[in-house]
C-alpha cells in the first residue's frame, strides 16, 4: 500500500512536466504575437532586403576594384547575410523542424541533414548562374523563371515527402492497434533475434528504421537544397556582369555557411526539446500507448507538410509579379 498522498503525486507529476508546458505556452504566446505583427514583419524585411542588396552591389563593385582590400568584408558580409536571411520565413526551416520534432533522428543526423542541405541550396543556385547564363547564354530573365520553377519542385517535394511520412505512420497505426491473432504452435527450434547460437537472424528495430528513412532524408535535403537562395542569384549574376564572377561564388558558398549556421542552431533546439518530451513521458504511460502517440504525431507531421506544400505552391510568384523578401 502506497502511502505517497494523491496531491503529493499530482504535485510531483507537474514538477516532472513544467519544462514542456512553460514551453508550449512560450511558443503559443510567440505565434499568436508573430500572427498579429506578420504585415509590418514582411515590409520591413522587404526594405530589410533592398538595403541589403544595395550594400552587396557596393561591395562587389569594390571588390572589383581592389579585391585583396574589400574582399575579406565581401565575405564576412555574405555570411552574416546567411545567417540573418536564415531567420527569415522559409519552408526548409518547416520542413526541417517538422522532420525533428515529430521523427527520431540521432544529434549527428540532424547536423548532416542541415549542412547537406545548406550547401546544396549554394550549389544549385551557382550551377543553375553557370548553366543559364554561361553554357545555355540565356538572359536574366530565363535565369529567373528556372528559378521560380526550381522553388516549385522543390515544394511539390515537401508534398511527397508529407504523403510518404503519413503513409508510413497510418501504416504503423493500424499495426499498433490492429487485435493481435494468436496461432497454435509446436514446441520446436525456431531462430529469432536472440537465440542464442550466435547469428542475426532478424534486423534490429534501429536498423529497419534506418532503412526506412533514407528516402525520407533525402528527400529532406532535395527539398530544401533545390530551391535556391534570392540572395545568392543576386550576388552571382550581378558579379557576372561586371567581371568577379569568382568572387560572386565564394560569396554564396559563405552565404550557405551562415544559412546552415542558424538552420543548425534551429535544429539543435527542437532536438533538445523533443528528448526532454521523450524523458518526460518515460515508462509512465502503457508502451501501446506511448508508440501510438508518437506515431500519431508523426501522422501530425506528415498533414503539416501536405498543407505546407499545397499553400506554398499556390501562393509562389516568379520573381516581378510579387514582393519576395526571402
Amino acid at each position: 500500500m502506497s502511502v505517497i498522498s494523491p496531491s503529493l503525486s499530482k504535485k510531483r507529476r507537474w514538477l516532472d512536466v513544467w519544462p514542456l508546458v512553460l514551453f508550449l505556452v512560450l511558443a503559443a504566446a510567440g505565434g499568436f504575437w508573430l500572427w498579429q505583427a506578420w504585415p509590418q514583419v514582411m515590409m520591413k524585411s522587404i526594405i530589410w532586403q533592398r538595403d541589403v542588396n544595395q550594400q552587396m552591389s557596393g561591395l562587389l563593385k569594390a571588390v572589383a576594384e581592389n579585391p585583396t582590400k574589400a574582399g575579406g568584408s565581401l565575405l564576412i558580409f555574405s555570411f552574416l547575410y546567411g545567417v540573418l536571411h536564415a531567420l527569415g520565413p522559409g519552408h526548409g526551416k518547416i520542413v526541417i523542424t517538422t522532420w525533428l520534432a515529430t521523427h527520431p533522428s540521432k544529434l549527428k543526423s540532424s547536423i548532416g541533414l542541415t549542412l547537406a542541405s545548406s550547401l546544396l541550396q549554394g550549389l544549385v543556385a551557382i550551377a543553375l548562374v553557370v548553366i543559364v547564363l554561361t553554357l545555355l547564354r540565356l538572359p536574366a530573365r530565363q535565369l529567373h523563371l528556372s528559378s521560380f520553377w526550381l522553388e516549385r519542385g522543390s515544394y511539390a517535394l515537401v508534398g511527397v515527402l508529407g504523403l510518404l511520412l503519413c503513409w508510413r505512420a497510418l501504416k504503423k497505426l493500424r499495426a499498433l492497434l490492429r487485435k493481435p491473432k494468436f496461432k497454435t504452435f509446436t514446441a520446436r527450434h525456431v531462430h529469432d533475434a536472440q537465440c542464442g547460437c550466435g547469428h542475426q537472424h532478424l534486423p534490429s528495430e534501429e536498423q529497419l528504421r534506418s532503412i526506412d528513412d533514407w528516402r525520407a532524408r533525402m528527400m529532406i535535403i532535395l527539398s530544401m537544397g533545390m530551391r535556391p537562395c534570392s540572395g545568392a542569384i543576386m550576388v552571382l549574376l550581378f558579379s557576372k556582369v561586371i567581371g568577379v564572377f569568382s568572387w560572386g561564388v565564394i560569396s554564396a558558398l559563405a552565404m550557405a555557411a551562415g544559412t546552415s549556421l542558424t538552420i543548425t542552431s534551429l535544429a539543435l533546439l527542437v532536438h533538445s526539446f523533443r528528448q526532454l518530451a521523450v524523458k518526460l513521458s518515460g515508462n509512465k504511460t502503457p508502451v501501446l500507448w506511448r508508440q501510438v502517440g508518437w506515431t500519431t504525431l508523426a501522422l501530425a507531421g506528415g498533414v503539416i507538410l501536405l498543407v505546407a506544400a499545397v499553400t506554398m505552391w499556390i501562393s509562389a510568384v516568379p520573381v516581378g509579379r510579387g514582393l519576395r523578401p526571402f
